[in-house]
Order: C-alpha cells, then structure tokens, then sequence
C-alpha cells in the first residue's frame, strides 16, 4: 500500500511539473513576442528591448509576463495601459541614449 501512495503521489507531482513547464513555455513565447514588438519599436537590439521589458515591470510593479501580454496585443488593440506606456516610453528614451543600443 505504501509503494501504491507513493507512486500516486509522483505522478500527481510529475502531472503538476508538466502543467508548469507548459504555462513556462507559453510564457516565454509570449515574452519573445514582446521583445519583437519592443525591437521594431525602438530600433534597438534584443538584449536591450529584453532590458526596457525588465524595466517597464520593474517600474510598473506589475508582471513581466502580463507587461508582455499587454505590449503584444496592443497593435491589435490600440490600447496599452497608461502606466505601462508611460513607463515604456520612459524606457525607450533612456535605451536609445546609451551608447551600444540601436541594432547591430
């Protein structure tokens, strides 16, 4: 009977692990959408839009991922929200003045 727990427990923990990695993967993808919207936005490299991501939910106190969300869908939506456009223009002007951030 111990031996029966224990395998349920490991395959409830490697179900849980898998929906993890799944959320982490659709994520990240998100992310690297938003670093290409950043990229044509400003001109600058991938390294540095990835930066001005960082900074903008760093600002905001809000999300990386949702940050992202927000910056992906606003070509589609016209919206982005006040904060996080303030913040990411705010970005934008402190990145394109530093030597080394304009695309290679």
């Amino acid at each position: 009977m111990l031996e029966q727990d224990h395998s349920v427990r490991r395959i409830i923990a490697l179900h849980e692990e898998v929906e993890q990695l799944r959320r982490a993967v659709v994520s990240h993808a998100v992310i690297d959408q938003a670093i290409g919207v950043v990229i044509a936005l400003g001109g600058l490299s991938s390294d540095t839009a990835w930066n001005v991501l960082k900074e903008v939910s760093q600002h905001t106190n809000i999300k990386l991922r949702e940050v992202a969300d927000h910056i992906v869908q606003w070509p589609r939506c016209e919206w982005l929200p006040p904060e996080i456009r303030q913040a990411l223009n705010a970005a934008l002007d402190r990145a394109r003045h530093v030597p080394g951030s304009a695309r290679d």
